[in-house]
């Protein structure tokens, strides 16, 4: 058996301090086990009990009649690590270990925490501080979360990991209120072993799981975790991810929750993008949008036809579509011809969008002929339904009308229950029908199947092979002045400004002469990166005024820091069609390139992008670069916005592409480097680097 089947599928399930007591955490696995009918062996092991649930137990490991496929470990910490010790001496393939007190707790717990991994040597762990795995496909639940008490657990095809324990069981009584349904839910919390990347590479290959959710306080394994999810896109599995700690509070909470510090939001934004996972913008989002991929409809189009009965619900959503970007134009000729020919009465509105059936008592039979002309028609691509008050008061016979009107053209209907009736959305969850309670759930559910039929439909590219020069052997430790973060710029084919290093007045007016008619003078020091605070940069100059420009910079410099300044730069005046930033970020998630609108707009209106360099020590790819310019608010500004030059484009990418190349090739001696300004000139004349900084370990 695989690792999969013993946690999956076990045919015997040991229950490490299994109380008898119901009511009590320890007393909930073995119950929670006969209820849902798990057919396999149960071994309760505690030795003040003689049976539990009518089960012999067990007084300790040794006195089990077999090493059990899996344990469900219910000790205190101390007493979980000699349980998980006798267990793998017993040959016990895989354990789950529920307990706290690990390494969310601090030093101490994390020395715990190796010595329970060392206690497990090569047998496979679950945990700690889990609440346990779920297998809804085929009723086999090894936890204790207190959501299993619900009566009938919906089984679906959304396989569920959650670094939370305790938000599995949320998200799996919410599910069941609104009739959707899981296939698998795991909860890996500590992950002292098994982790995110594991579940969703097993998922990938799991034949009753068509997409995986997430929820995630942190990825501890980027490289895993891109290439796990790629396996599962290239299986047609969708990857939803609700990722926590994305305020500084919301990261602290996430810390002393896991024990593992969440990264920067954005770099989650970067590292989702390259592993091509969709990214749940609310809590809310993490059940609609999985439900809704679930369905296995492909939306091939943004255009959406709105069926109401009611004309403010009807308003609510078509207005929460076009905010998301999606079309909602009026039935074409033929669409219109067909649904006045069901028109019945004089009351329903047929020639605009939404399309307006308000009819008193709504009946299924009428409905299915007009949804039916919607979903034939090519005017649109996929239909939301608002269901009335009509609707909730006879639930099973609107779910029927929409569920026999689908057909087989794959084209997604959603419904928007508008009334408050969460058992109209069951009804409708039950039937494979995505039903929200907001108009904007329908938005989102759309918006990411939008997302996901354009990822799928990106032909996979590899970059082409690029040789990157060899670092310079003579770089130094800390920060480089400008003059030579520039240099290693040009080195890996960044070209920038013509400038001179200058000492005194004389080497400043000769310099400005070669390089005028105007120049900018600025201090050059490694020390002082942030020139302008310092008063140690002025523009517009000539060989006249430089000189006395530059005694004036020199006390300025040295009244503001009480350092005589070493040398200054001198430096040609150019401009461009736009002023981008450029930079490198690196954390725990890898290194990504950040490019955006620069000078003032970089810090007023953040129109920056992030690009995640590949984990495996490749390339970007030219069309990626382009995706993210194109991503900025500011992109029209490059593409000749109201009858500007348009920019060069093509020289942008290459300096992205070279600035990639810089940090792969310095590694994790790169702690910082950025250009700011990179004057983009009209198409056709280049790119260049008039200011730099660089940082290296």
């Amino acid at each position: 058996m695989s690792l999969w089947d013993r946690l999956m599928t076990p045919r015997s399930v040991a229950i490490i301090g299994a109380s008898a007591d119901a009511s009590k955490t320890s007393g909930r696995p073995v119950g929670y086990l006969l209820k849902h009918g798990y057919q396999g062996k149960i071994f309760p092991v505690n030795p003040r009990a003689s049976e539990i649930e009518g089960l012999a137990c067990h007084p300790d490991i040794a006195s089990l009649p077999q090493a059990p496929d899996v344990a469900l470990v219910l000790l205190g910490a101390q007493r979980a690590v000699d349980a998980v010790r006798e267990l793998a001496a017993r040959g016990t393939p895989a354990a789950i270990v529920l307990a706290s007190g690990f390494a969310e707790t601090g030093e101490e717990g994390a020395r715990r925490q190796q010595a329970l991994c060392q206690a497990a040597g090569s047998m496979r762990l679950l945990g700690p501080n889990t609440i346990g795995l779920v297998n809804l496909t085929d009723g086999i639940t090894l936890s204790a979360s207190g959501a299993l008490e619900l009566g009938q657990l919906q089984r679906g095809e959304v396989g569920l990991v959650s670094q939370s324990g305790g938000i599995l069981g949320a998200l799996l009584s919410r599910a069941s209120a609104r009739g959707i349904g899981f296939s698998k839910l795991i909860s890996t919390s500590n992950e002292a072993d098994l982790e995110l990347s594991d579940f969703i590479d097993m998922l990938a290959d799991d034949p009753g799981t068509r997409v995986i959710a997430l929820y995630v306080e942190t990825v501890r394994r980027p490289e895993a975790f891109v290439r796990a999810c790629r396996k599962a896109a290239a299986a047609g599995k969708p990857v939803v991810a609700f990722k926590i700690g994305r305020s500084e509070s919301g990261a602290r909470a996430a810390a002393s929750h896991t024990g593992a510090l969440a990264g920067a939001d954005r770099m989650y934004d970067a590292l989702f993008s390259q592993a091509g996972v969709l990214r749940a913008q609310t809590f809310a989002d993490l059940l609609n949008v999985p439900a809704a991929l679930a369905a296995g409809r492909t939306l091939q189009g943004n255009r959406v036809a709105v069926l109401t009965s009611t004309g403010g619900a009807g308003t609510l959503v078509a207005d929460s579509l076009g905010m998301a970007g999606f079309d909602l134009p009026a039935p074409d000729a033929a669409t219109a011809a067909g649904l006045r020919a069901l028109q019945e009465g004089d009351h329903a509105v047929l020639d605009r969008n939404p399309i307006d059936v308000t009819l008193a008592g709504l009946q299924p039979a009428l409905l299915r002929r007009i949804i039916r002309v919607l979903l034939d028609s090519p005017a649109y691509d996929a239909l939301a339904v608002v269901v009335g008050s009509s609707g909730v008061a006879q639930p099973e016979l609107m779910a029927d009308a929409l569920r026999d009107s689908m057909g087989h053209d794959g084209k997604p209907v959603m419904a928007y229950v508008s009334p408050h009736a969460p058992a109209a959305a069951a009804v409708m969850g039950r039937y494979g029908i995505p039903a929200f309670h907001e108009p904007e759930g329908v938005a989102a559910a759309l918006g990411a199947q939008w997302r996901y039929a354009q990822l799928s439909a990106r032909p996979t590219m590899e970059a082409a092979a690029r040789r990157p020069p060899q670092a310079p052997n003579d770089l130094p430790a800390g920060p480089m002045d400008e003059a030579r973060a520039k240099a290693l710029f040009r080195h890996f084919g960044i070209p920038s400004v013509r400038e001179r290093v200058v000492h005194d007045a004389a080497q400043a007016e000769q310099a400005a002469r070669e390089l005028g008619p105007a120049v900018a003078l600025k201090l050059l020091s490694a020390r002082i990166l942030h020139k302008s605070e310092v008063g140690g940069v002025a523009l517009g100059l000539d060989a006249t005024s430089i000189g006395s420009r530059l005694a004036r910079m020199a006390r300025e410099v040295r009244a503001h820091t009480g350092q005589a300044p070493d040398a200054f730069l001198v430096q040609e005046m150019t401009s461009g069609v736009a002023e981008l930033i450029l930079g490198v970020r690196q954390d725990a998630l890898g290194t990504a390139l950040l490019i955006g609108m620069g000078g003032v707009m970089a810090e007023l209106f953040r129109d920056t992008a992030l690009l995640m360099l590949p984990a495996d020590g490749g390339s970007l790819r030219p069309d990626q670069v382009l995706d993210a310019l194109r991503g900025l608010t500011s992109w029209p500004l490059l593409e000749g916005y109201r009858g500007r030059p348009k920019a060069d484009v093509a020289a942008v990418i290459d300096a992205v592409l070279a600035f990639g190349e810089m940090a792969r090739s310095l590694g994790n001696r790169l702690v910082e480097a950025e250009i700011n300004p990179l004057f983009v000139r009209a198409e056709g004349q280049g790119a260049i680097a008039a200011d730099g900084v660089a940082i290296l370990s």
